[in-house]
């Protein structure tokens, strides 16, 4: 499975941008797919999910309000809506997934099992 993720890039404070994450290789049925980021010198933090059958979407708490995850599981494609960005948003965003044996999905990094090779996004005050 290779998840390639799509749309970073440089925005000014309080402008919006959509990633997109692409999925290919042997069958895909993740049980979820989702983001993590990484911004400089920092751990890299849960965004949010969302599982592939029932389209349920979770988030961690910062990104609630102001950030839309949604699959299109016909085209294996997972994208992340991100409005009124912010300075603090600026991070290499991750394109993850969990494989459907796990049955489950959490904040965890561990739980996801495939990572795309991140994307990034920069927001200037």
């Amino acid at each position: 499975v290779q998840l390639q993720a799509s749309g970073g890039g440089f925005v000014q404070s309080g402008e919006s941008l959509r990633l997109s994450c692409a999925a290919s290789g042997r069958t895909f049925s993740p049980y979820a797919m989702g983001w993590f980021r990484q911004a400089p010198g920092k751990e890299r933090k849960f965004v949010a999910a969302i599982t592939w059958s029932s389209g349920s979407p979770y988030y961690a708490d910062a990104e609630k309000g102001r950030f839309t995850i949604s699959r299109d599981n016909a085209k294996n494609m997972v994208s992340l809506q991100m409005n009124n960005l912010a300075p603090e948003d600026t991070a290499t965003y991750y394109c993850v997934a969990v494989d459907r044996s796990r049955g489950r999905a959490t904040m965890a990094e561990a739980d996801y099992d495939y990572w795309g090779q991140g994307t990034l996004v920069t927001v200037s005050s």
